[in-house]
């Protein structure tokens, strides 16, 4: 059963919180996904056996969460986050960002770095609603875009098709991390499948390169998709949450 915040922003989030010790895990999970996903499920098992705190939740217009999808954006999504870390979770947490989850974590470590001892990226797409969506489209489908709102584009994962908004693009153009400096001050482990048709194995090297931080390592998992989500995948996630935890001498195992 879900249990439900209710944000500033008067958006209904549902989240499931399971108790442990500290840093706490924070899942994010990606573009239209919902916190039922084989990752967080994966996780919250993990967590339950290590006796670690653990949070998932669903942006609004996802899973259980109130609101349309149509009708959500970056920030609207990245203030979710924010608001469910802030209520739910004490100290700093690990977050773990899947996909969009990526990008939605690297504005919340940005904004607020106290409240992360450490950040595990899979398949992250920072910015991809400009890399991916815009610079993908032709130049009828962003006229498209522009003069109607919205457009719909097929989809690999459901039957019905993603609709992209105006609102969308225009407002993940304000919260891109790409194009600005990128300090992420606390351990970084990042995790990219080589065969993953959906964000580019370069997307990685380049937020790798990108970001400044003390201790960054990424990952290469051969012939990995973007799912992520062999026992052999969600295993190395495992082990990058541990070997976080390792590094940090505050913390308890």
């Amino acid at each position: 059963m879900s249990s439900y915040l209710d944000t500033a922003a008067g958006r209904r989030i549902a989240y499931h919180l399971t108790s442990g010790q500290g840093p706490g895990v924070v899942f994010l999970g990606g573009f239209k996904s919902d916190m039922t996903g084989t990752k967080a499920l994966h996780l919250q098992d993990w967590a339950s056996r290590r006796g670690r705190a653990f949070l998932r939740f669903d942006y609004s217009g996802h899973g259980d969460s109130s609101g349309l999808f149509e009708e959500g954006s970056i920030g609207d999504w990245f203030d979710d986050a924010r608001a469910a870390i802030e209520a739910l979770t004490e100290g700093p947490q690990v977050l773990v960002g899947s996909s969009m989850g990526g990008w939605i974590s690297l504005l919340v470590a940005r904004s607020m770095p106290q409240r992360v001892a450490g950040l595990v990226t899979v398949a992250a797409a920072p910015d991809f609603t400009e890399r991916g969506f815009w610079a993908g489209f032709s130049e009828a489908q962003r006229q498209v875009v522009m003069r109607d709102g919205r457009i719909e584009i097929p989809s690999d994962y459901d039957p019905r098709p993603y609709v992209i908004t105006r609102r969308l693009i225009e407002d993940g153009r304000r919260h891109q991390v790409m194009d600005q400096p990128l300090p992420l001050p606390f351990p970084v482990r990042m995790l990219q499948g080589t065969a993953d048709a959906d964000v580019p194995m370069q997307w990685a090297l380049d937020l790798l390169d990108h970001a400044q931080g003390h201790d960054m390592r990424l990952t290469l998992v051969k012939g990995a998709n973007h799912s992520f989500s062999t026992p052999e995948c969600l295993d190395l996630l495992t082990q990058a949450i541990e070997t976080l935890a390792l590094t940090d001498q505050n913390v308890r195992l």
